[in-house]
């Protein structure tokens, strides 16, 4: 038999016909679920010719890529769990050639910055999910700045944005800046700025459109009007709580799920955003019959459906849960006073929220959360909850990952985020049809995620509440690490990743909505409300500042 150098076989028609998916997947004609199986047996390949290229200590090989191939080194940023996103653009850029090193979530700055100069990296690429990281990946690059770095850094996660990029990161750092949106755009943005040729056009044109972008957002602040807090609190939305009187629980209290039986869940996932996380765009069911991605999204669903039965059948992952009805009255200052009983003699706690400030036509009112509950004088109560569906999944992941198979990784912390969200569906039909009581209509999976149901459940950091810092209250009212072994990491993100958390308000006048943009009377209101400095509540609010 005739030998083969298997360095031959990995820079010869391994690497080659991976750089053919690369090409496929970066001219569309790809889809990304393919391109990671690809990787899959390129990487067990390798992993199979490694015991030979020991042997002969011809070259040595890091992941897939030969020594000598450009490095990009990838982290999601202190206090951030999410790196599903990073997980798949590693996987995409090491298609293409170049070695990644990944050095995980909840890195922090210093540690970032040590291995990009002693691993002698081309480019940074940071990661996140929650707010907080944006004011983490502006410390990043005022670090890079500082230490006199001029490796290029590039920005993602679901939380990013090119606004953001070019407003609030680019200008602390005077090397390029990148806003990557997806993973299909990590190549084509990675390829340029490691060209000879491409780089400076690509840095140029990169420099100009954000310098459009920064021009275009101050002006656009500058044309946006905000009222005082005051005025915005004098227009609230009202509820006549006599004529609507607020429902009264049927139990109040605390309660407890552990090892929720995960095929209860299963009836209420959620499969669009489980495509989106694939970037197969389309609604579910419809995107399965979609004439471009629908071949591909059904291959990956009955992927999703095999690995999802194994999931229940063989107990891979615990979901635990805890929610809470508590007495609750709103109080001066929009905030939500929690007590232990009827009587309302003894708080438990306080909530704060965040009232709308931009400008509206006359008449439309300022939304607060607070508007939902009711004044002293009137019982009220409200609910919190927070659900988990990731215990058990960095263990199985791991293995995954072992075996050379970062699709099965992906599509495991996939599937724990949608089951995750499943819990935190399913626990609210719970309370409003059995705990709280208010509801006795049955709704169908559509209508659940269309939000048909009565009442509302906002979480800590969206749109109704962009304030994290409110999340520790609502952990310490639950007791929620000891109920479900979900706990907060500094940035207050949620540790395991595939975990919910919020508010139930029951009120059927109680709505969906986003504060947006708030100005420097509310956000030095809502520090001494606090007992915070203006400076700490300002990080926090960051990206909802109006100035």
């Amino acid at each position: 038999m005739q030998y083969v150098d298997p360095v031959l076989v990995i820079e010869g028609p391994l690497m080659a016909g991976m750089n053919v998916v690369g090409d496929l997947f970066g001219s569309g004609k790809m889809f990304l679920p393919q391109v990671v199986k690809s990787a899959r047996v390129m990487k067990r390949a390798v992993a199979y010719l490694e015991p030979f290229l020991q042997e002969k200590k011809a070259a040595q090989v890091i992941g897939t890529q030969k020594e000598g191939a450009k490095k990009v080194l990838l982290a999601t940023v202190k206090g951030d769990v999410h790196d599903i996103g990073k997980n798949i653009v590693g996987v995409i850029l090491a298609c293409n050639g170049w070695q990644v090193i990944d050095l995980g979530v909840m890195v922090q700055s210093a540690t970032i910055l040590k291995t990009a100069r002693e691993m002698k990296v081309d480019i940074i690429g940071l990661s996140g999910l929650i707010t907080p990281s944006l004011d983490e990946m502006v410390h990043v690059a005022k670090e890079m700045e500082r230490e006199g770095f001029e490796t290029p850094l590039l920005i993602g996660g679901a939380t990013t944005s090119r606004v953001h990029t070019a407003v609030k990161i680019a200008p602390h750092y005077s090397k390029p800046v990148v806003h990557v949106i997806d993973a299909s755009r990590s190549v084509p943005v990675v390829s340029n700025l490691l060209s000879d040729n491409e780089r400076a056009r690509f840095e140029g044109e990169v420099k100009e459109e954000y310098a459009k972008v920064r021009n275009q957002y101050e002006g656009h602040q500058r044309e946006k009007e905000y009222v005082p807090l005051e005025e915005a609190r004098a227009k609230k939305f009202t509820i006549d709580f006599a004529a609507e009187p607020p429902v009264a629980p049927k139990s109040t209290g605390i309660f407890t799920y552990r090892n929720y039986p995960l095929a209860e869940l299963v009836p209420y996932i959620d499969w669009t955003p489980f495509f989106m996380a694939w970037e197969l765009a389309g609604k579910f069911p419809r995107i399965l019959e979609d004439e471009v991605v629908g071949k591909q999204a059904t291959q990956l669903y009955a992927d999703a459906q095999q690995m999802l039965d194994r999931i229940v059948q063989e107990q891979w992952i615990q979901a635990h849960g805890v929610a809470g009805i508590l007495p609750a009255n709103t109080v001066a200052h929009d905030d939500i006073e929690i007590y232990a009983d009827a009587s309302r003699t003894k708080l438990l706690g306080r909530f704060h929220t965040l009232r709308q400030q931009s400008k509206k036509a006359p008449g439309v009112p300022y939304l607060a959360l607070a508007d939902f509950i009711a004044p002293a004088g009137t019982p009220d109560f409200l609910g919190g909850f927070a659900v988990s569906a990731g215990h058990g999944v960095d263990e199985r992941v791991k293995r995954f990952e072992a075996a050379h198979d970062d699709y099965s990784a992906i599509l495991l912390k996939a599937l724990a985020d949608r089951l995750a969200e499943a819990f935190a569906e399913k626990l609210h039909e719970v309370v409003r049809q059995e705990l709280w009581g208010y509801e006795t209509v049955r709704l169908s999976n559509e209508q659940l995620i269309k939000e048909e149901y009565q009442g509302i459940r906002p979480a800590p950091g969206y749109p109704a509440c962009p304030d994290h810092t409110e999340k520790p209250e609502l952990f310490r009212l639950l007791d929620v690490t000891k109920h479900t072994g979900i706990t907060l990491t500094e940035s207050l993100a949620m540790s395991p990743a595939a975990a919910v958390s919020g508010w139930y308000f029951a009120h059927p006048r109680s709505k969906y909505f986003g504060v947006g943009r708030v100005a420097r009377d509310q956000v030095e209101d809502l520090a001494r409300r606090k007992g915070e400095g203006t400076e700490w509540m300002e990080r926090w609010l960051g990206s909802n500042l109006a100035y």
